[in-house]
């Protein structure tokens, strides 16, 4: 055994964490590896804010006041394509020294940003519309305090690194850190124009603003220097960012309904996931979350990809490509990691270079390697890329095998998970929170633990392993894979199911003593496929009663069961990727009308949020004109929950695609609430591509094809 140990041994002291109070209202850009929160006016208070670059927060305090006082707010907003941010404000009455107080509400201030090359620019206009001059003291505050994104979430360090004195000239202030990691970093706050006063936190402005007179200040905020701010330097590189924005949505299918709202959910899922998706030398990868989550996810970035695999499958490409790269070689008690296992997360700041944290590339995670393999046989399904899943073929072998391994160390042939050391991650399924997994009296399991849906995975996995093989030439070993896949399931169906709540429970601890729980688990269940027929029809019936349908979505857990909070964040709240997935494994098994019915209810979830579903909301039920509750530190955007609009739309047409085939098989469709016609163009199959137009005629939606090549094929009853 190679057990890698930390490489730096300063403590960290998690203790009685909370996570910093979040504003309600906060918006987010990013670009690569640099993400920017700020809230409504634009500030950033140095609580869950920031500017931040390489998991290290670079801008720890932006604030603008027009003399001592903050402007009143008019709107802030997210530009449509993500790109912008824009805030519009007013001056409240402003004291001056030569005579009485300028007026309230005479000067309009238009703040307009964006992140481009991993650097922030901002623009700042000021327009007085007073019929008299003003003078107009503006003031920006700031600091950098470069903690690392961990410290931000509420860890507490013993030793940090050296700070180093800001260095000031006329025009920016640079301030500079070296971690304890001797990485240096830095911080440059750059201004166009010379400011009447700068020190090491304040920059001073002084305009005379005549009547119906304009004024711009531009700034920029970046890990090093570069040419002063401009007028020219912020169109250029604005023009350069809505361009790599627009390539970005464009990829893949072009999806349009006749419900206006509705395509703004579908553009606004895109734009979140156009956002999220990072270039890597791999290909594409959607980074999980803003704000803390902006890295590389295993599970996150599989799901996502398969929430989008129907319409976009380089995004699938480029996920698998990249967790094919950093596949684990060794065996390591501190990163969770065994040879074969996918990665869970990665991350590049000080604390995960010290190893005071585990996460620098971290694989606890259980599920993450099932779903590996699983998703590379849905991508060579999809597209019949062959060439590229023989590219994989290693790491799949590898990954296979490690599955296989922690199959053959349970009694009953199980996946299960118990962490290597201190430190990492307790729970290791997708609900990883600490008191996510239970007993029906409310204990937690001993372990190793083996949640019922990792099973699921495993199975097809299994599955992918067994057709891919025997594609291969191999009918002996594809055999042996099928072997694998029964065994599974006939485990699954006598250990996990419950007859007297007609439900599968969540997890066997390790005693393989069942957790007699009613938890969303068993709609992944679904989702494999691994469940016989009548069994799915009662997880179905179950999963639409009040203790588990809150009216906008889904619960993790019902209401009743030991722990169930819905304000928390895995026991009774409510995930968007979760309904998602969990409705597509219904209509695998012919449910069509509660696929529409959950695609309703996120829909309407969106309303209520700009377009947008958040990582997580509460489990409260619904209650007439009233909005579905926030959960106060959820990521938004959050790539799975952007991706889950596309995956309930592919639930509700019934749709699969064979690419070696190339065809596309559309089994009893529906459209979702409110939309007569829905119309799916450029959907490319192989070599060819076919648009797709589904229409509403009395009880039945009518397909109708402009084929390019690939044949459509459409069933119903």
């Amino acid at each position: 055994m190679n057990d890698l140990a930390p490489s730096h041994t300063t403590p960290v002291e998690w203790g009685d964490i909370e996570e910093p109070r979040v504003p309600q209202r906060l918006y987010a850009l990013k670009d690569r590896d640099t993400f920017i929160v700020a809230d409504s006016h634009g500030d950033i208070a140095g609580a869950a804010d920031g500017l931040f670059h390489d998991d290290t927060r670079i801008l720890s305090r932006w604030e603008l006041t027009l003399g001592d006082k903050a402007p009143t707010l008019l709107s802030g907003a997210i530009s449509q394509d993500n790109v912008y941010f824009t805030s519009h404000g007013l001056n409240r009455a402003i004291p001056v020294p030569s005579g009485p107080a300028a007026p309230p509400g005479v000067v309009h201030l238009e703040r307009k940003r964006f992140l481009w090359d991993e650097r922030l620019y901002e623009r700042i206009r000021l327009t007085n519309y007073s019929t008299e001059a003003v003078d107009l003291p503006v003031v920006f505050r700031f600091a950098a305090d470069f903690h690392d994104m961990f410290e931000v979430r509420g860890a507490r360090r013993r030793a940090r690194g050296r700070t180093f004195p800001p260095e000031i000239t006329a025009r920016s202030v640079r301030f500079g850190y070296e971690g304890l990691d001797r990485v240096a970093r830095a911080s440059v706050v750059s201004f166009s124009d010379a400011p009447v006063s700068l020190n090491d936190g304040q920059a001073s402005f002084q305009f005379a603003l005549q009547t119906d007179e304009c004024r711009e200040i531009y700034v920029e905020v970046g890990a090093a220097y570069a040419d002063a701010p401009s007028r020219e330097r912020f169109r250029n590189a604005a023009a350069r960012a809505r361009y790599a924005m627009r390539e970005r949505r464009r990829q893949g299918a072009r999806i349009s309904s006749n419900g206006r709202l509705f395509n703004a959910w579908i553009d606004k899922s895109r734009s979140d996931l156009a956002l999220l998706t990072t270039p890597m030398k791999t290909g594409p990868y959607p980074y999980a979350g803003i704000p803390w989550f902006s890295t590389c996810f295993g599970r996150d970035g599989i799901i996502t990809a398969w929430q989008i695999l129907w319409f976009d499958p380089a995004l699938a490409k480029g996920v698998l490509s990249y967790l094919a790269e950093w596949q684990a070689h060794e065996t390591s008690a501190f990163r969770d990691s065994e040879p074969g296992k996918i990665m869970h997360e990665t991350r590049r700041g000080e604390m995960s270079a010290l190893g005071e944290i585990p996460f620098g590339r971290y694989y606890g995670g259980v599920d993450t390697t099932p779903l590996f393999v699983a998703l590379a046989g849905a991508y060579a399904e999809r597209t019949g890329d062959y060439d590229q899943l023989d590219r994989w073929w290693p790491a799949l072998e590898r990954a296979a095998g490690w599955i296989v391994a922690k199959a053959e160390q349970h009694p009953l042939g199980l996946i299960a998970y118990a962490r290597g050391m201190d430190g990492g991650l307790t729970n290791q399924g997708w609900k990883d929170s600490g008191d996510s997994i239970f007993h029906a009296d409310g204990r937690f399991p001993e372990g190793p633990v083996a949640l019922v849906e990792v099973q699921g995975y495993a199975y097809a996995a299994y599955r992918t392993m067994a057709a891919m093989t025997a594609r291969r030439g191999d009918s002996e070993g594809a055999e042996r894979w099928s072997r694998r896949a029964t065994a599974l399931r006939a485990v699954v169906e006598e250990r996990f199911w419950m007859p007297e709540h007609g439900f599968y429970g969540i997890a066997l601890d390790g005693q393989n003593e069942l957790c007699r729980v009613l938890g969303s688990n068993p709609g992944h269940l679904l989702f494999t496929g691994l469940p016989r027929a009548d069994r799915g029809a009662q997880v179905a019936r179950r999963l639409f009663s009040s203790d588990f349908f809150s009216g906008w979505g889904l619960r993790t857990l019902a209401t009743g069961q030991p722990r169930f909070n819905p304000m928390s964040y895995h026991n009774g709240s409510v995930w968007p990727h979760d309904t998602a997935l969990t409705a597509l494994g219904l209509s695998y098994y012919g449910e069509r009308a509660g696929v529409v019915k959950l695609t309703a209810a996120l829909f309407e979830t969106a309303t209520q949020s700009d377009m947008r579903l958040p990582e997580l909301f509460c489990g409260f039920p619904r209650a007439a004109g009233e909005p579905p509750v926030a959960y106060p530190v959820a990521c938004l955007p959050q790539a799975w929950a952007a991706g889950a609009v596309f995956m309930l739309l592919q639930a509700c047409l019934g749709l699969s695609i064979n690419g070696q085939g190339a065809e596309v098989d559309i089994r009893n469709p529906t459209l979702p609430i409110g939309i007569d016609r829905l119309s799916l163009d450029g959907l490319q199959i192989g070599d060819g591509a076919i648009d797709l137009t589904f229409e509403r005629q009395g009880s039945r939606v009518a397909v109708h094809s402009n084929s390019r090549g690939p044949r459509l094929r459409v069933r119903y009853g």
